[in-house]
């Protein structure tokens, strides 16, 4: 009887920012790993997802937004992303379906070039595009790079994720199981916690103060009564007195929204009961302070 080929590889999903990247890696998996907000930056972390198929494993690695930073932390955000470019089996390289090639898309083409691996471009969000504006806009990006293979999708929808996932385990070489069939990522809960706080915070603040905040999870306890209780304690850090006010909002009713909103989405991750306890604090221009920043976790390792 022949031995079956077990195929296993790193996949490294790059782009510039708000392009879909932790959505499609959130539809890949079928769950919820990577936080998602329609503000750009929002990932500011590598985050490993790990997709179990019967003769397969693929770790996808959702990247922070390449762009020409100038901050401290966006500098970061840019190296972790591009440190993945020669650490991986092949590149998932996402942009936009728009009408022609934004200017921050041939800035990443041009870092691609000395990439010594398979880039696959992901053209996204093709829901909002006609068949004749997509046509004209593969063949320019055809023009400018030898990609691998183009492939038009919707991370929203689904449509051409599958496509995209299939080509993946075409690349990937044959090899062994790096993780576990039961585990999906390779962050801690902890990571996980705090990501889920900051997205809230993302997605119901506005103007700057979801750039200005860090989420630090002071504490993480599991529970033992009738039922399994997580219970977690955390800070948002901010880096101004208006800030603070914001988040914490009139009567703490922001800061409530958030909290709700963290806990609903950590119990349906996390499989258990959460009580979460929300404290605000500021830390003058924490972004630009090198020791604040490695506390934080932004720091290349």
């Amino acid at each position: 009887m022949e031995e079956k080929i077990f195929r296993s590889g790193f996949i490294s999903i790059i782009g510039r920012p708000n392009v879909g990247k932790s959505t499609l890696l959130n539809c890949i998996l079928g769950e919820k790993i990577s936080i998602i907000s329609e503000k750009p930056q929002t990932t500011r972390n590598k985050v490993l997802g790990i997709l179990n198929l019967p003769a397969s494993q693929v770790i996808f690695m959702d990247t922070p937004g390449i762009h020409q930073a100038e901050s401290k932390l966006n500098r970061y955000m840019v190296r972790v992303a591009m440190a993945t470019y020669n650490e991986v089996d092949a590149s998932i390289f996402m942009v936009e379906a728009n009408n022609f090639i934004k200017e921050a898309d041939k800035f990443i083409i041009k870092t691609l070039k000395k990439v010594r691996v398979p880039v696959i471009l992901v053209i996204n969000k093709i829901d909002l595009a006609t068949k004749e504006s997509l046509l004209p806009l593969i063949d320019s990006y055809r023009s400018l790079f030898d990609f691998h293979r183009i492939i038009p999708c919707s991370s929203l929808k689904g449509d051409g994720v599958e496509i995209v996932v299939d080509e993946i385990i075409n690349i990937i070489p044959e090899g062994p199981k790096y993780f576990p069939t039961d585990m999906i990522t390779d962050q801690p809960e902890r990571f996980i916690a705090s990501e889920m706080i900051r997205e809230k915070v993302m997605r119901l603040t506005s103007q700057e103060v979801p750039y200005s905040v860090a989420v630090w999870v002071d504490g993480f306890e599991q529970k033992q009564g009738r039922e399994i209780i997580i219970v977690i304690r955390a800070t948002i850090y901010v880096e101004r007195d208006s800030q603070k006010g914001i988040i914490i909002g009139k009567g703490g009713s922001m800061l409530k929204r958030i909290g709700k909103q963290a806990r609903e989405d950590l119990e349906g991750i996390l499989g258990s009961r959460i009580y979460l306890e929300l404290f605000v604090k500021v830390k003058n221009n924490w972004s630009k302070d090198n020791n604040a920043l490695k506390n934080f976790g932004y720091e290349m390792k």
